[in-house]
């Protein structure tokens, strides 16, 4: 059977699946990432879960990192291998730690970003990014 798709195609095709992903990813975390975002710019006493022991300030400033700041690196492809890097730490933390008893649906969430987190990490922004454009200059 002769193949109509050449390899161009494909590599602009998983060019613009990868782009997808980024910026859905974005969004998507972002929804979870704004709120807490707010809430440490609110200051005062500071509610937050503590779950490898860091205490409950630094773990909401190091979640708000990676949920709203590493978000936006990823969406618009700038150095999207390394903002992958603390999104895998807090999803890895959220679905084995705090979730670690928890029954799987609980865990499910964050798994499933988890595994798109560590796709990204391993295939970058690709092409339709500011990765690209600064590679290319």
């Amino acid at each position: 059977m002769k193949r109509f798709i050449h390899a161009g195609t494909r590599e602009q095709n998983l060019d613009i699946l990868v782009l997808v992903l980024r910026i859905t990813l974005a969004v998507f975390m972002l929804t979870h990432g704004w709120p807490k975002f707010l809430r440490l710019l609110e200051g005062g006493e500071i509610q937050f879960g503590d779950p490898i022991g860091l205490g409950p300030t630094l773990s909401l400033i190091l979640t708000v990192f990676a949920e709203f700041f590493c978000s936006i690196l990823i969406g618009i492809g700038l150095g999207t291998r390394l903002a992958a890097i603390p999104l895998i730490i807090t999803m890895a933390v959220a679905a084995f730690v705090a979730h670690g008893g928890d029954p799987f649906r609980q865990k499910e969430v964050a798994l499933l970003y988890l595994l798109f987190y560590i796709t990204l990490l391993v295939v970058g922004s690709r092409k339709y990014s500011i990765d690209s454009f600064l590679q290319a200059r």
